[in-house]
């Protein structure tokens, strides 16, 4: 590259998605190419019943009872994942300095599993049956908290929520604050849990679910001629990210590096993304920069490909701007997990760290027709080698919020 600014060294890895429980679990489902969605009974009754759940998830045998009876599941998730993010990286909560250590998470619904109990006693007069967990097991910021707790990582602490950029913001604000001397390791990611009823009641309201309720397990079908919505889905994905003179001191396996980072808004629309994709172009653009790195550099794009007509459509028109011709290899993890929202752009880096450190491609499921217009080459059916030394990460939501990552590989 021709100058590089401020690689955050990333370590460690956690995962728990749809997948699978589990860093190479979760790799492997997703190279197997294959929609995972599947008619859920938290959702029965509900003109969207069908979503992407993490199979065999048991919060209380993994965390143990007691913490699971006052924290949500999205938190449960993340906790979960920040744990083997942090065995994986080969680091001791018990001998690190914790005060050196930022927490930063991303949310975007949070879930809130217990709401519709509460409210019912609520609306019920039962007070005094209202659990005094309520609040703490539900709050955004709680994850975060929660997590620090639990690992002793008691430096900077906090949450970010743009939505369903959200996890790829908390990995981009980690950086920045190993940037500016705040901390010498990141625990960085995001987490969501979408699978209530509430949140499916008003996706399809909102007209953003796909209605394929006769084949759920194809219902995800990002870049497709025939998609109609996103799946919902739960999850998280965490990163460890530590200064590289600080990893290379204490002998970690390098994975890869986070080497630049993006924002922008549309200022568009509430929920619509800009058709043009402008904004997207400009985070993308800020990304490379901050990087020092070119277009020739990019080598893949783990896409944000939601399987939604518009986003699919402004993405792909976006990535065609940019480099004016076909774009590097493209790939949406979406087709198979569904749509995670807060935790989609930290899953979307942890599996792109993976494809640049084993040189492949997951290929994205259920595109058996790439829509009319769009010039991408999309990795499907099954995994594709492809020799990369960069790839970008795109993740957008509501309110016309975007984050890109560039990663380069070790």
């Amino acid at each position: 590259m021709r100058q590089r600014a401020f690689d955050a060294a990333v370590t460690g890895i956690g995962l728990v998605t749809p997948a699978g429980i589990g860093l190479e679990p979760s790799w492997d489902g997703l190279c197997a190419g294959v929609g995972l969605a599947a008619t859920d009974p938290v959702l029965a009754g509900l003109p969207v019943d069908f979503s992407c759940a993490v199979p065999g998830f048991d919060g209380g045998a993994l965390l143990g009872r007691r913490l699971t009876w006052r924290i949500d599941k999205f938190i449960q998730l993340a906790m979960v994942a920040a744990r083997e993010a942090v065995a994986d990286a080969r680091l001791d909560t018990a001998t690190w300095d914790g005060p050196r250590v930022a927490v930063v998470l991303g949310v975007a619904s949070n879930g809130g599993d217990r709401w519709p109990v509460e409210y019912g006693n609520l609306a019920g007069g039962r007070v005094e049956s209202i659990s005094p967990a309520t609040l703490p097991r539900s709050l955004p910021n709680m994850v975060a908290g929660e997590v620090s707790a639990d690992l002793q990582a008691v430096g900077p602490c906090l949450t970010t929520s743009t939505a369903c950029a959200s996890g790829a913001t908390a990995i981009g604000t980690a950086r920045d604050l190993l940037r500016a001397g705040a901390c010498d390791i990141a625990i960085t990611g995001g987490t969501d849990c979408a699978r209530v009823e509430m949140g499916s009641a008003a996706f399809y309201r909102m007209r953003a679910l796909s209605m394929r309720g006769q084949d759920p397990a194809g219902a995800s079908r990002p870049f497709d001629a025939d998609r109609d919505g996103f799946v919902l889905s739960e999850g998280a994905g965490i990163v460890v990210l530590e200064r590289p003179e600080y990893a290379r001191a204490r002998g970690a396996r390098i994975r890869g590096y986070l080497s630049g980072y993006g924002a922008s808004s549309d200022g568009y629309h509430h929920t619509r993304p800009d058709p043009t994709g402008d904004g997207a172009r400009r985070a993308t653009l800020a990304a490379l920069a901050d990087a020092g790195a070119d277009l020739s550099e990019v080598d893949h794009v783990n896409a944000h490909g939601t399987s939604t007509p518009l986003n699919d459509r402004s993405e792909a028109a976006m990535l065609s701007s940019v480099f004016g011709r076909t774009p590097p290899p493209v790939t949406s993890l979406k087709g198979a997990i569904g749509h995670t929202l807060g935790a989609a752009g930290a899953i979307d880096a942890a599996i792109t760290v993976l494809s640049l450190e084993r040189q492949l491609i997951p290929p994205t499921a259920n595109l058996d027709r790439l829509d009319e217009g769009m010039d991408l080459d999309v990795v499907t059916k099954k995994p594709r080698a492809h020799r990369m030394g960069g790839a970008l990460t795109n993740s957008f939501g509501f309110g016309g919020q975007n984050a890109v990552l560039f990663f380069r590989a070790a």
